[in-house]
């Protein structure tokens, strides 16, 4: 995490047994996105397949709305993806049925190009994609090559700790310290996109919190009595007040995972051991949790494990060529950070 002491963010498969160099090149860091669905072909909206290339995803769906004659608000997008990087990512745009896709279709700009168009019935929200694909090179690694082996083969069976990158504090834990001062008094940032990334810094910083607790106890990937238990993909959960074996079997098969909070108002959905956990873990952030209550977000709940799906590896040389699969809204950095032990020094590496 920018901004704090990695110790803060504990591995769980043992010390990283590799360095190595990350984003020296756009290409060394690959992302497609995976929607889940196909466009329904009709419908007044145009669903593109955009490339872009050491762009801003905000930057590119401005350069559309201009392309498309649109407010910038009424282009749709699932998630904000890596700057520096290549990705490919969907784009909506609102196109009236009798008009041409053609223009748009034909349509490039500085960092970025349109692959693929097509006629879809709704805008794209955030967080309606299903997972990204990644394909990662890194550089100059070095290590033992039967432990760095050793290492993904844990991470491919068994998952990672499913931290918020860095990127999500801000440039050196910005955003955070923005949190913890609004939190104690000193007032709210004026900017409405500045209060949003705060708010969400505060409950990402928590959540990482009681995940870091989880894992120096060793039980981040088994449910505990009390437990919120979350849906593989989902957000929907269970309450689990004694953990039975059905349950164990399901978390063992990655079908369910143990949770972890974002705090807000509303109940607070575990109980006991799980309850216990989350409560010291959080002693003395009540600043924060009382901002967050008070800006009126609900408690929600986050898989405490990434499954890392589609996990495959090998060695061009001194390079690592690294290719995994994430559900939406988590961060390759959290895969990085138990391999590599400069992992959070890269700074991007997922979706907000």
């Amino acid at each position: 995490m920018t901004g704090q002491d990695t110790s803060a963010a504990p591995t769980a498969h043992g010390v990283p047994p590799a360095t190595g160099r990350i984003r020296v090149e756009p290409e060394d860091f690959r992302v497609e996105e995976v929607l889940g669905f196909d466009p329904d072909g009709a419908g007044a909206h145009a669903l593109l397949t955009v490339e872009k290339r050491g762009a801003n995803t905000g930057w590119v769906a401005a350069q559309l709305a201009q392309a498309g004659g649109v407010a910038v608000r009424d282009v749709g997008f699932c998630g904000h993806k890596d700057r520096q990087a290549v990705t490919v990512q969907a784009f909506s745009v609102p196109v009236p049925l009798e008009e041409s896709l053609d223009p748009i279709r034909a349509h490039t700009g500085a960092g970025y190009r349109v692959l693929d168009v097509a006629r879809h019935g709704r805008k794209l929200r955030p967080g309606s994609h299903r997972a990204n694909r990644f394909a990662l090179r890194v550089r100059e690694v070095q290590g033992d090559r039967e432990r760095i082996d050793d290492c993904l083969q844990r991470i491919a069976t068994h998952g990672v700790p499913n931290y918020f990158g860095p990127q999500r504090f801000g440039r050196e834990g910005a955003n955070l310290r923005r949190a913890r001062e609004w939190s104690t008094g000193g007032g709210a940032p004026r900017d409405r996109a500045q209060r949003a990334f705060a708010l969400s810094a505060a409950r990402s910083h928590l959540f990482n919190a009681v995940l870091a607790a989880r894992v120096r106890r060793g039980d981040w990937n088994v449910p505990l009595p009390g437990e919120a238990v979350i849906l593989d993909g989902k957000r929907s959960f269970f309450a689990a007040p004694v953990v039975e074996p059905g349950t164990l079997e399901r978390a063992a098969a990655m079908d369910v995972h143990p949770s972890g909070p974002l705090p807000g108002g509303d109940v607070i959905p575990v109980t006991g051991a799980a309850l216990g956990v989350e409560g010291h873990a959080l002693l003395g952030e009540a600043a924060l949790v009382d901002l967050l209550v008070a800006q009126g977000l609900e408690h929600e709940r986050r898989s405490l494990r990434l499954p890392v799906r589609e996990c495959r590896w090998s060695f061009d040389g001194d390079d690592l060529l690294l290719a995994f699969t994430l559900p939406r809204g988590t961060f390759a950095t959290a895969v990085l950070h138990e391999l590599l032990a400069d992992a959070w020094d890269a700074g991007e590496g997922g979706e907000d």
